[in-house]
């Protein structure tokens, strides 16, 4: 029996529950006390206690522990009743002595951000109504047999409605066969991801250019700008590629103990996928409606919001379950973790989903402008201004806060302000900051919303074709919305390994991935991110090294000499001036990006030229080394060469 009892694991929310002809007697509210503290004393460390004499609410000893540089201690919270006896994990901070300063409950009872969950039911319950209500004036308009609005409506249902729900249909098996395989393959699906959303939106942009509608023509150009930009991102963090499937692959591995920790993703595409089905048959109401672009403007906004929550929901419940094996070791319940984010942490999901994609979307805004600096004053000032808002925002508002927000029942600003101060007391806003898997998430909802895109587009230009653009906005949008909510999963994995570590660093459950990456970043520097790139032009003292205005050549300009170029260097310089910002850049970001093999190839070809050992090379050096690397070069051309490089 007590090695039965050794091999318990603490389950969260653990309950006797009252029954109408039974109320358990003292000796029993006793007995299952003594089980706690044995549980406890075997699991946490803590000491056995004996029983107090009475009391709705004691405290249960446990052990001590140094969470972020902070005194600690786990204690259990016994709430007694007539019908119910429940026990909740909590952790007490500490100061210089023993006072107590604040009690984070594990299961805390109070409804976190009750204004945006009132705003939130209510917007809930008036777009209902309106969808209720535009099928109702639908089905009217169709029953109103030999009128042209009956004629009208029968032509949306017959050519406008079947390709948004086989795009919906597609757009739920792409989220199961994406979630799954980032599972299963995390390393090889992150280069998959990056790659697939360029070629993904390039060939949709492509095909609706084929169209050659205006309307088409539109989206087909915005696609293909967005298909380079994301071609260009790809290329720009394929540094980090290696680190992010690592991160995937040690933040997955939890969820192979929790079984149906997957449930409450799925449960939230089915019901978005059957609110879908009834939001596209009011569509054809609308468009009877007053102000037909507008009310479906709202409807679409209202999708949207509602699409989020639902996503935001399966990352509390995820979150939860994971950060409470990180922290506690607990073998939570994905039930009791799914009601507590569809009542008590609702509010908080319903904010962070207003702020966090506009926040996500200010950050891509920031490293945007952090690479345009340099050459342009205006540019150089908006782009660290950008910078220093970003900081603000981030601390008040950022995607990480789920994760306190599910463990603690924080409330979207106080868990955003303490899982940041998590990562600055633990150095780690750079590497934080240089994170690509929320990039990675959405480029995947991006992917499948493309391939929707296909195949709505396809079907609609063959029936219908006038109907072929907005058919394929609303493909791409419900393709997208899909997938993101699947991701869910992964997504929130990664925060509840970034955040947990951050909480506890000395926890046997982390490896070696995040110190090695942090050692790294801190001796190569080798992450470009807008905090980064902000350290960079500070000198040691913090002033600001801005331009090469502040030079000591241009600073004693009436001291220099007047010293001939010669036409070559001038007509090169010149060369260079005429260049465009976009192509400087691209020269800038190719010579601080080469790998480590070709920089080692380079520097091994200049010790083979500098035949003096000198760390400079010459006219005769350069000239022997090309010839010997098999290139018969004038000596005009070499001396051209030369004079360019030192200059330049």
């Amino acid at each position: 029996m007590i090695r039965k009892r050794l091999r318990y694991k603490p389950k969260e929310g653990f309950a006797v529950p009252a029954s109408p002809s039974w109320v358990p007697s003292s000796d029993h509210i006793a007995a299952v006390r003594l089980r706690l503290r044995l549980v406890l004393t075997v699991c946490a460390g803590a000491e056995a206690m004996e029983p107090p004499s009475g009391g709705k609410e004691e405290k249960l000893g446990g052990g001590e522990k140094s969470v972020g540089g902070e005194r600690k201690k786990e204690v259990a919270m016994v709430d007694s009743s007539p019908g119910e006896t429940k026990v909740r994990f909590s952790l007490i901070e500490y100061g210089g002595g023993d006072q107590v300063v604040s009690l984070a409950s594990l299961n805390s009872r109070a409804y976190t951000n009750r204004i945006s969950l009132l705003l939130f039911v209510f917007h809930l319950l008036v777009a209902a109504a309106a969808v209720c209500f535009f099928c109702y004036k639908g089905v009217q308009g169709l029953l109103d047999f030999g009128s042209p609005r009956a004629r009208r409506e029968r032509h949306v249902l017959k050519f406008w409605i079947p390709p948004i729900e086989g795009a919906s249909v597609l757009s739920i098996i792409l989220a199961f066969v994406w979630q799954k395989t980032v599972r299963l393959y995390p390393t090889v699906m992150v280069h998959i991801i990056l790659w697939a959303s360029f070629f993904a939106t390039m060939a949709a942009g492509i095909l609706l250019l084929c169209f050659s509608l205006p309307a088409t023509d539109g989206l087909g150009v915005a696609l293909i700008a967005f298909s380079i930009g994301a071609g260009l991102y790809t290329c720009w963090v394929t540094r980090r590629v290696a680190f992010t499937g690592k991160i995937f692959a040690q933040a997955l591995k939890p969820v192979a103990k929790f079984p149906d920790v997957n449930g409450p993703a799925y449960l939230m595409m089915g019901v978005g996928f059957l609110w879908i089905l009834v939001w596209c048959f009011s569509i054809i109401g609308a468009l009877n409606f007053y102000y037909p672009p507008l009310t479906i403007l709202a409807l679409v906004l209202s999708l949207a919001w509602t699409a989020e929550v639902m996503r935001n929901v399966a990352n509390l419940t995820v979150s939860r379950v994971i950060a409470l094996y990180y922290l506690r070791g607990m073998q939570s319940n994905t039930q009791f973790s799914f009601q507590r984010a569809t009542t008590i942490n609702l509010g908080s999901a319903c904010l962070g989903s207003l702020f966090v994609p506009s926040i996500e979307a200010l950050r891509i805004i920031a490293r945007g402008l952090n690479l345009l600096e340099g050459e342009d004053e205006f540019l150089f000032s908006c782009a660290h201004c950008c910078l220093r808002v970003m900081e603000s925002v981030f601390r008040y508002g950022n995607s990480w806060a789920f994760v306190h927000i599910a463990a603690y029942g924080k409330g979207f600003v106080e868990a955003s302000m303490s899982t940041w101060g998590l990562f600055e007391r633990n150095k780690m806003e750079e590497l934080v900051d240089s994170d690509i898997t929320s990039a990675v998430c959405f480029l995947t909802g991006v992917t499948s919303g493309a391939l929707s895109l296909i195949f709505a587009a396809s079907w609609t230009f063959s029936s219908h074709k006038h109907y072929t653009a907005t058919v394929s906005l609303l493909a791409f949008f419900v393709g997208y919305l899909m997938t993101r909510i699947g991701m869910a999963l992964p997504h929130a994995c990664v925060a509840c390994y970034y955040v947990c570590y951050a909480e506890n660093p000395t926890s046997r459950l982390f490896d070696s991935t995040i110190p090695e990456r942090l050692n790294q970043i801190d001796r190569e520097g080798n992450v470009a991110t807008p905090r980064q790139i902000n350290r960079r032009h500070r000198d040691g003292d913090g002033r600001r090294r801005t331009h090469a205005k502040y030079h000591p050549w241009l600073q004693n300009a009436n001291k220099a000499p007047n010293v001939n170029l010669g036409e070559t260097v001038r007509a090169r310089l010149q060369q260079f001036s005429m260049m465009n910002k976009f192509k400087k850049k691209a020269l800038r970001v190719i010579a601080e990006h080469l790998s480590v093999e070709e920089i080692a190839d380079i520097k091994e070809m200049f010790e083979n030229m500098d035949i003096n050992k000198k760390g400079q090379i010459n006219f005769d050096e350069l000239k022997y080394g090309l010839r010997k690397l098999g290139h018969q070069v004038a000596d005009s051309y070499v001396k051209a060469l030369l004079e360019a490089v030192s200059y330049c």
